[in-house]
């Protein structure tokens, strides 16, 4: 299973669902045509969004922006 889950929600309602549920996010990335790409941190996290959102969740490909440009730095990281 994949840790990544495209959903229908601004960056802000995705961290609070994810806050909510206690399940780490690795990377969240705004998707040009709307929407966000959320990658967990572990597939159970995954799982547990696609259950609990499973109306926001955006079915099949997505388009994404070229590099990861609109990528949010998540809170906490300390880098490479």
């Amino acid at each position: 299973m994949s840790r990544v889950v495209n959903l229908k929600m601004s960056e802000a309602e995705a961290r609070h669902q994810c806050t909510t549920r206690q399940i780490g996010v690795s990377a969240l990335e705004k998707l040009p045509d709307g929407g966000v790409r959320l990658v967990c941190m572990s597939t159970e996290g995954a799982e547990t969004i696609r259950k609990r959102l499973k109306t926001n969740v955006i079915k099949g490909d997505v388009r994404r922006t070229a590099n990861g440009r609109e990528r949010s730095p998540i809170e906490g990281w300390q880098g490479d």
